[in-house]
């Protein structure tokens, strides 16, 4: 497999897990993007265990740290800035929003607090972020607009959660987080929002359940690690198309129910 080849991404929630691994395996991509903004809440970039991630190639520059708190839109729209001011008239090709939190609950000790915070995270948060960089998005659409939609193109990736899906409400037993199970039920409705409107503007829009949130399942479900994960995620990515627009995929490939 030649990898993902793709001259810009932006990935959200670089501050540790799955988005430090996102962005260790984007680096160890055959062709590493040319521009790399690894967006934490962390402006100095401290908390990103530099150590982990592998130098870029000389030609390559280190990951740009832009200070991104997706619940706040000041924020965001200074990340936007900062993106521009690198990339310039060739746009961004690829949105990751990986950005997520969780509070365990039941649905008898649910509160309408730990509603909101996660919704306001895992919803609104890639939300705000998808407004704020189409017009980056659709600069690098129309740049390459002789290729068909990819996420080399210009592509936004929602990362969610099996526990999202209505139809096959997973692991119900194990954990309800009925906070985290709406919010990502949403974000899916989203990514078909996003797919719907953005389509037309050649960007590919998907959701993909990453695989580590999920408990033991007892379906070949279960937990898988971050290199596991990371691994099969940007094989995916490398492989979507115009007939993957809002859809709803796994870290295996796999096609999920909404």
């Amino acid at each position: 497999m030649e990898g993902l080849g793709v001259g810009s991404v932006l990935l959200t929630g670089c501050d540790g897990g799955l988005g430090l691994g996102l962005l260790k395996g984007l680096l160890e991509q055959p062709s590493p993007p040319r521009h790399l903004f690894a967006a934490c809440l962390d402006p100095q970039g401290k908390h990103l265990a530099w150590d982990m991630v592998p130098p870029p190639p000389q030609h390559i520059p280190k990951p740009s740290c832009p200070l991104a708190d997706v619940t706040d839109p000041n924020s965001i729209k200074a990340a936007v800035g900062k993106v521009r001011e690198e990339v310039g008239s060739a746009g961004l090709n690829l949105l990751i929003n990986n950005t997520g939190t969780t509070r365990r609950s039941t649905l008898a000790t649910e509160t309408a607090e730990n509603m909101t915070l996660v919704y306001t995270t895992n919803t609104i948060g890639p939300l705000q972020t998808s407004q704020a960089f189409l017009p980056l998005l659709k600069e690098a659409a129309e740049a390459e607009g002789q290729r068909e939609m990819s996420c080399s193109r210009a592509a936004i990736v929602n990362i969610s959660s099996i526990l999202g899906s209505i139809e096959v409400a997973e692991a119900w037993e194990e954990r309800q987080d009925v906070c985290y199970r709406c919010s990502k039920a949403a974000l899916n409705m989203l990514t078909k929002c996003l797919a719907l409107e953005y389509g037309g503007s050649g960007i590919l829009c998907v959701s993909v359940d990453p695989g580590c949130v999920t408990p033991p399942l007892g379906r070949g479900t279960g937990p898988v690690t971050v290199e596991e994960s990371v691994r099969g995620v940007l094989g995916l990515l490398a492989r979507l198309s115009a007939t993957s627009n809002g859809t709803f995929w796994d870290w295996r490939g796999q096609s999920l129910p909404w």
